[in-house]
């Protein structure tokens, strides 16, 4: 009989306990429900991954009432394909995809802008190639990812020694398929950003035939479409700020972010300290000055066929 209400008891307690526990998580599950999704997308090691691997923008925005996902992806190509079909809010990108994407009809709005990548924005050869001055690309097969800040840098690195694009053999694969040619001789340059160039530098003792200084910005910029950027102003405001303080918390705490960078992208600290090192983090809006650094790669864009439409880049600013 005892052992009857001993067992009774328990049960009693269980029951209880499972309620209890039942009772918070539908209160938790609740809290979240009542918050709005936000979606950015993002690249590895750009001022967004740095803001979600530290956290504070999360719980910042929550606090604001908005919940915060984010989602990688390789290059700016893929990032303004999520961007059109719906499946993130804002992407995190360079130079280059906006301006594509906005010749090609696409009604977006720059929201931010960051910091230049000039030194880590790189065309590639190995280093017993005999490819020692940007002439000897002539002829050459180049890996690039069309649609991305690669495209208008070897545009212009080409331009430098009074090639174009016909010139050469430009092969469009995207980061890690790049990174597997270069390194199996399938092509003779690659052109790409940091983390990729570092850790080709670092890993596969790959030459630098040019960074990207008078040539490209491959400026940091959050886009977003015309439509959700109208609709959410508040949000844009909010992202700009916290973005813009996780930027500064970068700037002046480098030994922490590389540590951090080399844990959660599994790099070592060799790629990470280059990576970071040769570039400054910032974020704000966009000025006229930036907008005529776009219209630059517009314009020579169009010129080249690049582009089938000749655009202003200001009409792509959410008034």
């Amino acid at each position: 009989m005892a052992h009857k209400t001993k067992l009774t008891l328990l049960l009693t307690a269980l029951v209880a306990w499972l309620a209890v526990a039942a009772y918070g998580y539908t209160q938790t599950d609740a809290a979240e429900s009542t918050l709005t999704r936000v979606v950015i997308g993002y690249q590895k090691a750009d001022p967004a991954d740095i803001s979600r691997q530290r956290g504070e923008l999360v719980k910042k925005m929550k606090a604001k009432g908005y919940k915060v996902v984010f989602k990688e992806f390789q290059d700016g190509a893929a990032l303004m394909t999520a961007l059109k079909s719906g499946n993130i809010d804002y992407a995190r990108l360079g130079d280059t995809p906006p301006v594509v994407n906005q010749a090609a009809g696409l009604d977006l709005v720059y929201v931010a802008a960051g910091a230049d990548k000039v030194n880590g924005t790189e065309v590639l050869v190995k280093q017993n190639s005999g490819i020692n001055k940007l002439a000897d690309l002539k002829g050459k097969r180049i890996a690039y990812a069309k649609g991305t800040a690669a495209q208008f840098m070897i545009v212009q690195a080409l331009a430098k020694a009074n090639l174009t694009v016909n010139d050469v053999t430009l092969v469009n694969m995207d980061q890690s398929a790049a990174s597997v040619a270069f390194a199996k001789g399938k092509v003779d340059a690659w052109v790409s950003w940091d983390p990729y160039t570092a850790t080709a530098e670092v890993q596969q003792n790959a030459k630098v035939l040019t960074n990207a200084v008078g040539l490209a910005k491959n400026r940091d910029f959050v886009v977003s479409t015309r439509k959700y950027a109208t609709a959410h102003t508040a949000v844009s405001t909010l992202l700009i700020d916290y973005l813009a303080d996780d930027m500064s918390w970068a700037n002046k705490n480098h030994a922490k972010l590389i540590t951090m960078l080399a844990d959660t992208l599994h790099l070592s600290k060799a790629i990470v300290t280059k990576t970071v090192e040769r570039r400054s983090f910032s974020m704000s809006p966009v000025t006229t000055a930036i907008v005529a650094e776009q219209q630059k790669i517009a314009d020579v864009f169009y010129e080249q066929g690049l582009i089938q439409k000749k655009i202003q880049v200001k009409d792509a600013l959410l008034q």
